[in-house]
């Protein structure tokens, strides 16, 4: 008997074993997130002692938003964006212990007679997910990147917007970054699917290096279709951080009223962890959380709301999340709405005030 033949053999009577291998790790990969796993995840990040607000802008009038938190060497830096009637721009803070911060200046100002002129809402990519990591900025090629919602539109959120990417050699200084030309997604694209064909919104670039999707790039973004007059959030992915494409034919999450949007993502002991904020399909405007394995098939957690409207900062709405842990602290910085304006505010699992 030749050793082809033999290996032939061995190869037929293997081949069972590993289909009925493959089968366990796809159906281990694309099961749903238990409530009581979520409900361990929520016990480690929940964040019940509120330390206030702390970023705004010193022109009442205009608006902070969104931000973004990373590290660079010994310093921690926020991007964030300030509306001031006119359209968005993207500014950059600096802080030493993440709670005092100081803003540095912009880093995607106004432009004349681009297609992004009045609109440049930016947020930062390829941030490390580790929760209780370093929370680093990764290069790629050379450079660093970040996402941006654009447009020419001048107003809050007019006209048509999409998603432009920029890129710079540096995160921790007020330089303005090279744009595109062009968005990379925008609503009216001939694979722009139902629930995304009017606006698109918030995006998040993350660096997947396991590839659950075949691609090293996935971005989460929330968008508002022709039809569907509420905001999902969908999938887009890439090879090379320039040219991106949608992924799926659906959201990954959606309420089909209200608002899911500005996901966040994190891993917790294997479990993929996508922060977000829902509004309006329940009263008000608050911070939630979702789960996967794969980072295409979400659970959505049932419990508690994560941030909610409780003081007068925050009274009409405490949203939009960006949650680290840090030296054994978790810190959870939103959006918050009330008598101070739109301003940056802080939650933390430790009562730092004490």
């Amino acid at each position: 008997m030749n050793k082809t033949y033999v290996s032939l053999l061995i190869f037929c009577a293997l081949m069972p074993l590993l289909l009925c291998s493959l089968s366990r790790d796809k159906n281990k990969i694309s099961k749903p997130v238990s409530q009581e796993t979520m409900k361990n995840i929520y016990n480690e990040v929940k964040t019940p002692y509120k330390y206030g607000v702390v970023l705004k802008h010193p022109d009442s009038k205009k608006l902070v938003d969104c931000p973004t938190i990373y590290r660079v060497k010994h310093n921690w830096y926020m991007t964030y964006i300030v509306f001031d009637g006119k359209g968005y721009e993207t500014w950059l803070a600096e802080s030493k212990d993440l709670v005092n911060w100081s803003t540095k200046g912009k880093l995607l100002p106004f432009t004349e007679g681009t297609w992004d002129a009045n609109q440049k809402a930016g947020y930062m990519s390829l941030v490390n997910t580790d929760w209780g990591g370093n929370y680093r900025v990764e290069k790629f090629s050379g450079k660093y990147w970040m996402s941006y919602l654009g447009g020419s539109s001048s107003g809050y959120e007019a006209g048509v917007l999409g998603v432009g990417l920029a890129s710079s050699e540096t995160v921790s200084e007020t330089i303005n970054w090279t744009r595109g030309t062009r968005p990379i997604l925008n609503p009216k694209d001939q694979d722009s699917r139902w629930f995304e064909s009017k606006t698109i919104y918030k995006s998040l670039i993350i660096h997947d290096k396991e590839k659950h999707t075949g691609h090293p790039f996935v971005m989460y973004y929330n968008a508002k279709g022709d039809t569907a007059n509420y905001e999902s959030i969908g999938m887009a992915v890439s090879d090379d951080m320039v040219s991106w494409k949608r992924f799926g034919t659906n959201p990954v999450l959606t309420k089909h009223k209200g608002i899911c949007g500005d996901a966040q993502i994190t891993k917790i002991n294997g479990v993929y962890v996508m922060f977000y904020f829902g509004a309006f399909w329940k009263s008000g405007a608050f911070d939630r959380f979702a789960c996967s394995y794969d980072l295409i098939n979400w659970s959505d957690w049932e419990g508690e709301d994560l941030v909610a409207s409780s003081e007068s900062y925050d009274k009409e709405y405490a949203h939009k999340p960006w949650v680290i842990k840090w030296k054994g602290v978790v810190y959870h910085f939103y959006t918050a709405v009330g008598k101070q304006g739109r301003v940056i505010a802080l939650a933390t699992s430790r009562d730092l005030r004490k």
